[in-house]
């Protein structure tokens, strides 16, 4: 299972929505995408990276042991109301539900890229993370 379809497996049973995989997983891959269909975790750990308190939350999704919680505002902060504004209208429900199920959601999704070093590995390594969070800075 790739992580698009993860991602949203793991959003559909958060939410109770009735959706199909396909307009959900599209739905995913615009908000938190790369353009190509896939999802960009490196680009949003390089914004988490840049703000200290994310940056701190990000690091525990990284790492080994339990993952720190981020708030549905963080995440709507992170991602912009109005991205989650039409990502909630895409998939059919409001915009607060739909920042309380990434904010569950992308922890998990997250935690499970990073297993083994994969995240930090396709953003080149920690400095190639960091030099995404200094981008975001500019």
């Amino acid at each position: 299972m790739d992580i698009v379809q993860l991602g949203a497996q793991l959003l559909s049973e958060k939410l109770g929505l009735q959706i199909d995989s396909a307009t959900l997983q599209a739905a995913l891959s615009n908000l938190l995408g790369d353009g190509q269909g896939d999802i960009d975790l490196a680009q949003l750990a390089g914004k988490m990276a840049s703000s200290g308190e994310l940056g701190n939350i990000l690091n525990s999704w990284l790492g080994d042991g339990a993952n720190a919680a981020i708030s549905a505002e963080s995440i709507q902060a992170l991602l912009g109301n109005q991205q989650i504004s039409d990502f909630a209208s895409t998939i059919g429900t409001d915009s607060t539900s739909a920042a309380a199920g990434l904010a569950d959601v992308i922890p998990q999704i997250m935690d499970k890229s990073s297993s083994g070093g994969n995240l930090l590995a396709s953003a080149g390594g920690i400095g190639g993370l960091m030099d995404a969070a200094k981008s975001f800075l500019k």
